[in-house]
C-alpha cells in the first residue's frame, strides 16, 4: 500500500481545475483504502498546452498540436517511472494511448452540458446579432455558425480564471465552459445558463475524470479498481469507439453523447462542416454491454450520410 514514506504519486496538469481533479482522486483513493493524506503524491507537469504564450495567442488547438498537447510530457514522466498514476480530464484525451498505457478507470461523471458564460447577457438566446463569442473549441465553433450564423467568432483559450479576464476586457461578449469544470472548481455561478443536449451536444467523453496507469502496474491497477465507477466506463467506452471510428482528432466538430437506460444505452452523434454549414446526426440504441460496437456503428452511418467532400478541409 502506498504511504507516507513511499506515496502514490498522481501526475497532474497544474490548473486548477486539474489539480481540483487530481485532489477528487486522491480523496477517492484515501477514503477507499484508509489511508492518509500523505501516502499520496501530487506531481504536477507542465505540458506544451499550458504554454502561456501559445494560451495568449489564442491559436487554434489543430494549428499547435491537438489533444496530444495536454498529455504528452505526463505520459512520457509516467512511461519514465517518475509518476504512478495519471489524472485527466477526458474530452482532452487522444482515443489511443502510448504503447504500455492504459485508460480502465473512470470517475463519477459530472454534469455533461455546456455553460453559456457571459457578463452581459443570461443565454445564447440573449445574445443579439453581431455579438462576438470566444471559443478554442471547433465544435463548439460549428455548432454556433450552424445555429446563429450572425455570431461573430473569436479564437479563445484559456483556464476559466484566463477567460473570465478576458470577457472582462471585451475581447468577447460570451463564452462557453463545461458546466463539469465550472462544479468542480465550485464556481457553478459563472454559468449564466446550461446548454441542454438537444441544442449544443457535448464534446465526446465531457465531464468525465480518467486515471491513467502502466498497463503492467498491477498495485495500480488494484488501487484504481477499487474508485472505478462502472457506469461512467460503459458510457465512455461508447462514446471514445464513436469518436475513434470517426476521427479521434481536434480536427473534425464532432458532438456525442450516451445515457444508460437500465442495461441500454443510448448513443447520439453530430459530425458537421467546420463553417457550421451541414450538420449530420444520428442516434442508436442497444444493450450497454454493447457500447463499442454500438459506438463505432452509429459513426459509420453518420460517415455513410457524409458527402464525398465532407472532410475535404483535414
Amino acid at each position: 500500500m502506498p504511504s507516507p514514506n513511499a506515496p502514490l504519486k498522481i501526475g497532474t496538469r497544474g490548473s486548477p481545475l486539474a489539480l481540483a481533479q487530481a485532489f477528487e482522486t486522491r480523496s477517492r483513493l484515501m477514503a477507499a483504502f484508509d489511508l492518509p493524506e500523505e501516502a499520496f503524491e501530487i506531481v504536477v507537469i507542465k505540458t506544451s498546452g499550458d504554454n502561456a504564450a501559445l494560451i495568449a495567442a489564442d491559436k487554434p488547438l489543430k494549428e499547435v498540436g491537438g489533444k496530444g498537447l495536454f498529455t504528452k510530457e505526463i505520459e512520457e514522466a509516467m512511461l519514465a517511472g517518475s509518476i504512478d498514476i495519471a489524472v485527466h480530464s477526458m474530452k482532452d484525451m487522444p482515443t489511443l494511448q502510448p504503447e504500455g498505457l492504459i485508460l480502465d478507470c473512470y470517475l463519477p461523471r459530472e454534469d455533461t452540458r455546456d455553460a453559456f458564460v457571459s457578463m452581459k447577457y443570461n443565454s445564447l438566446a440573449e445574445l443579439p446579432e453581431g455579438a462576438v463569442v470566444g471559443t478554442s473549441s471547433l465544435r463548439r465553433r460549428a455548432q454556433l455558425a450552424a445555429r446563429r450564423p450572425d455570431l461573430k467568432m473569436v479564437e479563445f483559450r484559456g483556464n476559466v480564471q484566463t477567460r473570465m479576464k478576458k470577457l472582462g476586457e471585451g475581447v468577447a461578449d460570451a463564452t462557453f465552459l463545461a458546466l463539469a469544470g465550472l462544479n468542480r472548481l465550485g464556481m457553478s455561478e459563472v454559468a449564466k445558463s446550461a446548454i441542454e443536449p438537444e441544442d449544443m451536444l457535448p464534446a465526446v467523453a465531457q465531464g468525465c475524470i480518467g486515471i491513467e496507469r502502466r498497463e503492467a502496474d498491477t498495485r495500480a491497477k488494484m488501487l484504481l479498481d477499487a474508485i472505478h465507477h462502472a457506469p461512467s466506463g460503459l458510457r465512455l467506452a461508447c462514446e471514445r469507439s464513436f469518436l475513434l471510428t470517426l476521427d479521434g482528432s481536434c480536427e473534425t466538430p464532432i458532438g456525442g453523447l450516451s445515457v444508460l437506460e437500465g442495461d441500454q444505452i443510448w448513443l447520439r452523434g453530430e459530425i458537421l462542416r467546420p463553417d457550421g454549414s451541414e450538420t449530420i446526426t444520428g442516434e442508436i440504441r442497444g444493450p450497454a454491454a454493447d457500447g463499442v460496437a454500438l459506438g463505432a456503428e452509429l459513426a459509420k452511418q453518420l460517415l455513410a450520410k457524409a458527402p464525398a467532400d465532407f472532410f475535404c478541409w483535414r
